[in-house]
Parts: structure tokens; sequence; C-alpha cells
């Protein structure tokens, strides 16, 4: 049997007096790439955001039962939030490239997180190389370092978001809607990029668009009113659903 990279048991979630998740239990499998989608509202990105509990920041947020990842309880007591976000990084719906240049993106974690031996001079030209690398950007930025993030395409943006997690060696990666601002090339150069990455990294993806979630997933996870309703093999979900209400919004009858 396949690892576990994420298990929740009777997770429930309330912005203030409405409950947005009900009695979410959950296995998401080690190295795969797993697409939640559903109709607006019900639930996908707040998920998708209990995984690093970012919800928290949020004063107005109650969060009950349990989420395991890698076979920790991430609301224990002992946990650490940095050293959590470090393991779970995020990538958000537009780039949010930080107003540096494209060297200091990527080892902007480092700069924070790193310890003394990881932010020589070496090491962090290293990890720049490796992590641009990885996404594809490297031979289209290797003489361009210097050059501000913001200036880039919106689809090298979002790659160097992606590059800015991995010198911290995250286990899982978050993505709400990564393609919603790009267009057709830059969303299959996206949807390329995280094929090359599965296997080394578990990727949870929110995506509005049925068909991104089945050309690029692995598995599925149809979300609807808080709920889990179904979750499948991305295939055997879109061709034989075993839920009439996964049915009706596959087939465009619902959301």
């Amino acid at each position: 049997m396949m690892d576990l990279s994420i298990t929740t048991r009777d997770l429930n979630l309330w912005y203030a007096k409405f409950q947005a998740l009900r009695q979410v239990s959950v296995e998401i499998k080690h190295g795969l790439i797993t697409s939640l989608i559903g109709p607006s509202g019900c639930g996908k990105t707040t998920l998708l955001r209990c995984f690093n509990r970012v919800n928290e920041r949020y004063g107005y947020v109650t969060t009950t039962g349990e989420i395991r990842i890698l076979g920790k309880n991430i609301y224990d007591p002992d946990v650490s939030l940095v050293e959590l976000r470090k393991s779970v990084g995020m990538v958000f719906q537009r780039p949010n490239p930080l107003p540096l240049s494209v060297y200091e993106n990527v080892v902007f974690g480092l700069r924070i997180h790193g310890e003394r031996h990881e932010l020589e001079r070496a090491r962090l030209d290293e990890a720049v190389e490796k992590a641009l690398s990885e996404v594809g950007l490297w031979d289209d930025l290797k003489d361009r370092l210097d050059t501000k993030a913001s200036t880039l395409q919106l689809e090298q943006q979002q790659k160097l978001c992606i590059a800015r997690l991995l010198p911290l060696k995250p286990e899982v990666i978050l993505l709400d809607e990564p393609c919603s601002a790009l267009d057709v090339d830059g969303t299959r150069a996206i949807e390329e990029l995280l094929f090359s990455l599965k296997g080394r990294y578990t990727m949870l993806i929110v995506t509005h668009n049925m068909a991104q979630a089945r050309r690029a997933s692995d598995e599925c996870l149809y979300m609807l009113l808080g709920e889990i309703v179904e979750h499948r093999r991305t295939e055997d979900l879109f061709l034989h659903p075993q839920d009439p209400r996964t049915a009706e919004y596959i087939e465009g009858r619902y959301g």
C-alpha cells in the first residue's frame, strides 16, 4: 500500500458561526497529484489551507478534528508553525513573486530559515541553480538572476513561486488555482511542471477546470457543501462516479 502524506479525521471548521467543513476524513497518498474539485464555496480552498494552518491567521476560525502530515498531528501543541510551513509549501492563484530579484526570490526562505552553513554564497548559488532547474527556468534565467522577478512573464513568475519553495525541501505542495491567471500555453507549462515534480513531492491542486483536473491529477476529490462526496482515482471518478451528486457536477448539471 502506498504511503500516506496527509490524513484527516472528522475535520470541522467554522468561520465564526458558519460551518465551512463538515466531518472531513480523507487520505492523501504520498507522491501523487490530487485535485480538489467542486462548486464555488464548497470548501476546497478552506480544506487546502488547513494543511498548513494558514486559516488560523483569521481570529474567527475554529477547527476541530485531526490532521496528520507525515504521521504527526499538526494541531499538537509542540508543532512549530514555521517548521510546518517549511514542510508544506503553498502556491496561490496569481503569481506573487517578492519585489526582489529572481535570485533573492529563490533564496528568500533560506535567508529566513536556513542554517548558517546554508547561507554561504556557494550554497545559495547551488540552491538557486537546483531550484530553477527543477522548474525548468535555469536555462532561461541563469544570465538574468539579478532581474526583478515581477518583470518575468506570468508563467515564469508562477514557476518561480514554485521554485521559491524548493530550497526548504517541502514534503507537500499546495496549489490554489495556480493556472487561473495563465493562458493556454502557460497552463500547459505549469501542468507539465507538476508532472515532472510528481513522486518527489505530494501535490494538492484546487481547480475549477474539469479538464485540468482530469489531465493533471492521479486522484480526484469532489467536495460539496463542506463535505467529501467522493475520492477516487481521477479516471474512475470521471468515468464511473459512484455518487449521483458527483455525476451531476462533472456532467455540468450542478454548480
